[in-house]
């Protein structure tokens, strides 16, 4: 099997793109479409990824498009691939957070449904799709290959990161946060709420947060005027520096999807900044908590009172060979 890599550029940051190839031997993208973030509007950059997906489709004609997760890329993968009538294969899908007001729900709702085989992370993925009338045929329960990536770096991450080092960190001493979804860097109460309630918590523990750079441009566009002398500001962090961050961290606080679930695979207690989630499960088995950032009151005492929490045990995402299932699959059509 030849596997032909399309780097759109929607990530187009060193620090959160390249550093993950070289990091994680990736091979070198076939293509890139350095698209990145244009005019930061969901119309443009996706007519672009769509326009350049389309012309590599039509030259290099494979048998299976493979979109993975809920991104611009994503659907713009998934449009192109279905309008050509290429086979079309979503890995990730079945999530749901029932919040049409995000991006990535719409993303995840119309890549599934332009799908021909959909390789589902976990039972409540395969649920979702099923209430939507999707054909029990074209879905595939293979686990979380978030899940086969942590099992295989893990290790690896912690004998080779020196970032606890660097940051003179304990383990199991501080707070690791991560702040990136629009519905918290576009509203500034919300925004306001997060950092502020963060910095009460780094009274009491060091807060760690790596700087996504729509976060950082929303702090400088709001004119921020809130206190958050006491958290640790880093530079966005390549995956094996993340890993040992997240294994050793004592909780983790994040708006992120794909943090939520690392934070279950090393057994630290979430705090989702969130109204909803995609990941459920955790919630069901007490890992993660959803706190809707109203207050800097809410976000630290919801921090603090759960330092140290723990859910029960649990295996919703497969035992470690989601890769190899979805390649098997793809290799018997």
């Amino acid at each position: 099997m030849e596997e032909i890599l399309i780097h759109t550029g929607q990530h187009y940051d060193s620090n959160m793109s390249d550093v993950f190839f070289s990091e994680l031997g990736i091979p070198r993208p076939n293509y890139c479409l350095d698209v990145g973030s244009g005019s930061g509007r969901h119309g443009e950059q996706t007519a672009l990824m769509l326009q350049g997906i389309e012309k590599i489709l039509l030259e290099e004609c494979p048998d299976w498009t493979l979109v993975y997760g809920d991104t611009n890329s994503t659907l713009a993968g998934a449009l192109a691939a279905a309008k050509l009538n290429l086979p079309l294969a979503h890995i990730e899908a079945g999530l749901r957070s029932h919040n049409r007001k995000m991006p990535e729900e719409i993303n995840r709702i119309l890549t599934d449904h332009a799908s021909d085989i959909l390789f589902v992370p976990s039972e409540a993925g395969r649920e979702n799709l099923l209430k939507e009338g999707i054909s029990e045929e074209k879905i595939l329960s293979v686990g979380d290959v978030m899940f086969d990536a942590a099992l295989y770096f893990g290790e690896r991450a912690e004998s080779q990161s020196r970032i606890l080092n660097d940051l003179a960190l304990e383990r199991g001493g501080y707070v690791l946060c991560s702040i990136h979804r629009a519905e918290n860097t576009d509203d500034v109460a919300r925004l306001r709420a997060v950092f502020s309630g963060l910095n009460r918590v780094a009274e009491s523990l060091p807060v760690i947060l790596p700087l996504h750079p729509r976060t950082k441009v929303a702090i400088a566009r709001e004119n921020f005027d809130v206190d958050v002398s006491r958290i640790r500001f880093i530079a966005p962090v390549g995956y094996l520096d993340m890993v040992v961050l997240e294994r050793n961290a004592r909780l983790i606080a994040t708006d992120s999807g794909g943090v939520q679930k690392e934070a279950f695979f090393y057994g630290k207690p979430c705090v989702t900044l969130r109204d909803e989630t995609e990941w459920t499960e955790l919630v069901d088995l007490g890992w993660n908590l959803i706190v809707s950032p109203e207050s800097s009151e809410i976000v630290a005492e919801t921090i603090l009172s759960n330092l140290d929490s723990v859910g029960r045990q649990g295996a919703p995402y497969g035992a470690g060979n989601a890769a190899t299932a979805i390649a098997d699959r793809l290799i018997r059509n």
